[in-house]
């Protein structure tokens, strides 16, 4: 009856406390905006619990806090959601505050849960109370197991906590269950929750002795600038048992001592590893050393340890240790740990940079303070620095630190490559040799230095270069090989490639280097010797803030070969899996001479599988002009069936290599599926296969026996689900016949009717195409005549084509196409114009002819046979631009853009209007952090239509920072949702890119930023 009672009396003392308890525990929603130190940019659901009701301070992890840039809310237990900030975050221990402003809760009235630190005790019975597993309140007990377990590791390049113990329960709290208070029946809370062990259900607290002085200091502030001491000697302990303190050489009566003076102690201080640079470096203490006294007192316990290092700050203290059985005594200076942990960063070409840190300096074994790489962003990535890398030198100048980067990268032009020397966390004795390639278009903001502010809890910035003057001064594109920059001659002449030469004046041609004679080549074919010179890598760049028209991968290379060669300007064609999108960097390196020049981006064809990519001969320099040739391109006669062929590629030593095969098949009809995030994939296309499989990574391009250019051998993609059901992309060759690249060429050349665009300082006219926007397929006639077709007509169609005796019907319409109205799905198109049609081709040339008609007003008279009847149709047609997509919009991390054609062709888009597509969505911007994703349409915000990016930047130009928005979005399935988040033009300007083709550059504009707001 008496223990009946007791647990009932216990039982009512845990509710009244959990009661009280539950109205201080709010869930924090954690956007970490940019990559910083240990931690990644990203959305994260946490714990927090008020300690301090009057000023607002609530307590959770530092993992959750975090060292860089985040925004947050706490949403409480009536779901009432306040914005809170960082308000201090411990360098080394898992704790940090948020602070909030108790005036903005209108309907409730919160409690605060006292520290007691002192009351943890083994065996104390404990709930933790907090956000599990997503979970609004979830309370989980146990009882406390161990004091002194050790600091869990998290990750092994990340934050870890040290020096410490931890105590253990076994309490199977989950994620978002961090930052949670650990209470006992009194509701005070004696530990903090930080991590756990799944496979084990147990959970690790943090004590709250050192939490517990930092908030009293806090509460002195008044909202201040803070400064609670913390010092630190850089060195790792840990807590070793007496027995193998004694196998390190501890004395015997050196023990005996400890053991009187504490009869419950169990072992002795250990250090474990020392930063270099640090206080205790340079052979003062050693990995091994047993701590014995600190200013002559003995200490066996961490919190003593950092109680003495925290009150002697920039002070001398003594320490006693013994180093294998011998009494070692040093002094040292103690450093302040703020001094160490980095509090800006600079933000360059969407890289951060900052120095490095007391945690990753534990973590990779260097120096504090170090250049270290949070995030390489666009111009480091792309000359193969990673994350956590350490510069060392740019430019051959020593980088002694981020001022001293500043000041180097302000004096390069646009386009400079400069030489960049780094270290790699994982392979520290050995120094990396890398071209870091200056941007050459305003793909990002200026470099900006972001430092952070305690009193506010937000990251002020400011212009990392003062005078910008001299890194984007220069509009020069090229430079030699010194780094001199070339500015384009213009002259006359040129090298033709679309007309046919004599293969042996070309051969005699071919320049010879140190002496190389042809007759040393003699195991060579002639195909090669041609083609080689004529070939070039292709290597492409795309920046993370570009990857529109649904660009998975930034990085690409291909072989592509050169079709135009003159003192004013090259050309370049190359199949579009290695040029996807114009709004890219790229870099040629040619097969005839030793160099690397810039190239770009001029025509990319919205269906074919090809893309034309200008270069400027003079950034050769005369002898490089002088052994770069164009191919011969050979477009008639087309390829047949059993013709010889060589194929002649670049390997990546640039080194040629050919293959003679025979062509199996010379108007295969290419079918694929549209990929699970829509992007360009090549339709109504007849491609080349070869009887031998060759792999796929050896483009370059089929020739005849005298090494004229027949066709490019490109890169396809296709996907397919693999064993676990998720998409996988596949890429597979086939030859892209040479035609289509000629006739554009000569165009471009003979300065056809199109919209002007400079290249190499010389205004160009360049072609539109026209086109039919449905996507065919091709069906045997005898399953047409099954479906009803006439015999009339399968005579006719056969007539046209005896040997693939097929008909063509229609899979989809593209959206807000020409022919989206009159076409439908499953009609077979018959003829164009009266003539019967049977190939993909067909339909291409009756669009040719359709620009030289101007009375058919860009309609196209089709025959179909639909569902048992024949019909005479006018479907209009569509012309689309060789360029792609010239205007982006980024907002609340976002980009934007024009439904592009991969889009397009799902044969879908909103009945509200066309709206603006979604493409991608950044790590730690309101977007990510509110749940929008990309592949969708947002056709209203704050119920006005946005039908066009131009109406969408008028809607988005009123809102304020901090404002709740209401966003209307389609899917890709039709779905509609209103989803509401917040515009935080802190960290997330917006802005726009846009093209300028009588410049020939993208500028980045922008719209509203926090300066505009406030």
């Amino acid at each position: 009856m008496e223990i009946e009672e007791a647990n009932t009396e216990i039982g009512e003392k845990w509710r009244r406390a959990l009661s009280k308890v539950v109205k201080a525990v709010v869930v924090l929603k954690v956007t970490a905006t940019r990559h910083f130190d240990t931690e990644k940019a990203g959305v994260s659901n946490a714990t927090g619990f008020i300690v301090d009701k009057q000023r607002g301070i609530i307590l959770s992890n530092r993992h959750v806090v975090q060292c860089g840039p985040v925004v947050a809310e706490a949403t409480f237990l009536n779901r009432e959601e306040t914005p809170v900030y960082p308000l201090y975050r411990d360098p080394v221990h898992d704790f940090g505050f948020f602070r909030f402003d108790p005036a903005a809760l209108q309907f409730m009235k919160c409690e605060e849960i006292p520290l007691a630190p002192e009351a943890a005790a083994v065996g104390l019975e404990i709930r933790v109370v907090g956000n599990d597993s997503g979970e609004k309140i979830s309370i989980s007990g146990g009882t406390l197991a161990r004091l002194d377990r050790e600091a869990p590791p998290y990750h092994k390049y990340g934050y870890n906590d040290f020096n410490t113990f931890y105590m253990q329960a076994a309490s199977g709290t989950k994620r978002g269950s961090s930052g949670s208070p650990v209470i006992n029946c009194h509701g005070q809370a004696v530990g903090l929750n930080a991590g756990n062990k799944t496979k084990g259900s147990s959970a690790f607290f943090l004590p709250l002795d050192l939490v517990a002085r930092a908030l009293k200091i806090l509460q002195k502030s008044n909202n201040t600038a803070i400064h609670i001491p913390r010092g630190t000697l850089q060195m790792t302990l840990v807590h070793k048992g007496f027995d193998e303190a004694r196998r390190l050489g501890f004395q015997g009566e050196t023990e005996q001592f400890v053991r009187q003076t504490f009869p419950a102690e169990t072992g002795i201080l250990v250090v474990d590893s020392v930063v270099p640079g640090g206080p205790a470096h340079n052979m003062r203490l050693r990995p091994g050393d047993l701590l014995v006294r600190v200013n002559g007192e003995l200490v066996t316990q961490f919190l003593k340890l950092e109680t003495v290092l925290d009150d002697n700050v920039g002070n001398n203290i003594d320490l006693e240790v013994e180093r294998g059985g011998d009494p070692v005594k040093v002094t040292l200076q103690v450093q302040d740990l703020h001094s160490v942990t980095a509090d800006y960063f600079l933000e360059v070409s969407g890289g951060v940079i900052h120095p490095l840190s007391y945690q990753q300096a534990r973590n990779f074994r260097f120096n504090c303070g170090l250049v270290y790489v949070a995030e390489p962003g666009y111009m480091l990535s792309r000359a193969g620095v990673r994350r956590h890398a350490i510069i060392k030198k740019l430019d051959g100048k020593e980088i002694t630190g981020i001022e001293a980067f500043i000041c180097i990268l302000s004096k390069f032009s646009r386009g400079k490559r400069v030489p960049l020397e780094f270290v790699s966390h994982k392979d520290r004795h050995r120094s990396k040799f890398a071209l870091v390639t200056v941007n050459r278009h305003e793909w990002y903001a200026q470099p900006t230095v972001y430092t952070r502010d305690d009193v506010t809890g937000l990251w002020k910035q400011r212009s990392a270069i003062s005078s910008i003057t001299s890194l984007f001064s220069s509009l020069s594109i090229f430079h030699d090989e010194k780094g001199t920059a070339i500015q384009p001659q213009v002259s006359s002449g040129g090298q033709f490639s679309g007309v046919e030469s004599d293969s042996s004046e070309v051969l005699e041609n071919i320049p010879s280097f140190d002496g190389t004679d042809l007759d040393e080549l003699r195991n060579i074919s002639v195909a090669e010797r041609i083609i080689e010179p004529t070939l070039v890598m292709v290597k492409v760049d795309i920046p993370l803030i570009c990857m529109i028209d649904g660009v998975l991968a930034q990085h690409f290379s291909g072989t592509g070969v050169v079709i135009y060669h003159s003192e004013t300007m090259g050309m370049v064609a190359v199949d579009r899996n290695t040029v996807p999108i114009s709004l890219s960097d790229v870099i040629l390196a040619f097969a005839a001479y030793p160099m690397e020049i810039p190239g770009e981006v001029v025509f990319v064809h919205p269906v074919n599988n090809y893309a034309l990519v200008a270069y400027d001969p003079v950034a050769l320099g005369p002898c490089g002009a002088a052994a770069v040739r164009a191919a011969v391109l050979l477009p008639e006669p087309a390829l047949q069936r059993g013709d010889a062929v060589y194929l002649v590629g670049l390997n990546h030593r640039l080194q040629g290599i050919s293959r003679k095969s025979l062509v199996s098949n010379s108007v295969a009809a290419l079918n694929t599926d549209p990929f699970t995030y829509p992007r360009y994939r090549p339709m109504n296309l007849e491609v080349i296969l070869l009887d031998t499989d060759l792999g796929n990574r050896f483009s370059g391009v089929l020739s005849d026996e005298l090494g004229r250019v027949q066709a490019l051998w490109g890169s396809f993609s296709m996907q397919f689900n693999s064993s676990n059901g998720s998409p996988k992309d596949f890429e597979f060759m086939r030859g892209i016949p040479i035609y289509a690249v000629s006739e554009v060429l000569q165009k471009i050349i003979k300065g056809t009717e199109g919209s002007p665009l400079l290249i190499n300082g010389i205004k160009m006219r360049m072609p539109s195409v026209r086109m039919l926007e449905v996507e065919l397929y091709s069906t045997l006639l005898s399953e047409a005549r099954s479906f009803g077709l006439s015999e009339k007509w399968i005579t006719e169609l056969v007539k046209k084509d005896p040997v693939r005796q097929q008909v063509l019907q229609v899979k989809r319409c593209f959206g807000g196409s020409g022919a989206e109205c009159a076409l439908e799905q499953g009609d077979m198109v018959l003829a164009i114009d009266g003539e019967p049609i049977t190939s993909f081709r067909d339909v291409e040339n009756a669009c040719k002819r359709l620009d030289l008609d101007v009375e058919e007003a860009g309609n196209l008279r089709l025959t179909i046979f639909r569902e048992g009847l024949e019909l005479d149709l006018v479907v209009g047609t569509d012309v689309r631009n060789g360029f792609g997509t010239t205007h982006l919009v980024n907002w609340c991390g976002s980009l934007l853009q024009e439904p592009h054609s991969a889009v397009r062709s799902l044969g879908f888009l909103p009945e509200e209007g066309h709206g603006v597509y979604v493409s991608r969505v950044m790590h730690g911007s309101p977007m990510h952090r509110y749940g929008i994703g990309a592949t969708l349409w947002i056709v209203e915000v704050n119920g006005k239509a946005t039908p066009d990016l131009p109406k969408f930047v008028d809607v988005i130009k009123e809102l304020e920072n901090g404002e709740f928005v209401r966003v209307k979005t389609v899917r890709l399935n039709g779905k509609l949702s209103v989803v509401t988040l917040k515009q935080d033009l802190q960290y997330w300007p917006t802005w726009e890119l846009k093209f300028d083709p009588h410049t020939a550059t993208w500028s980045r504009i922008t719209i509203k930023d926090l300066d505009d707001n406030s």
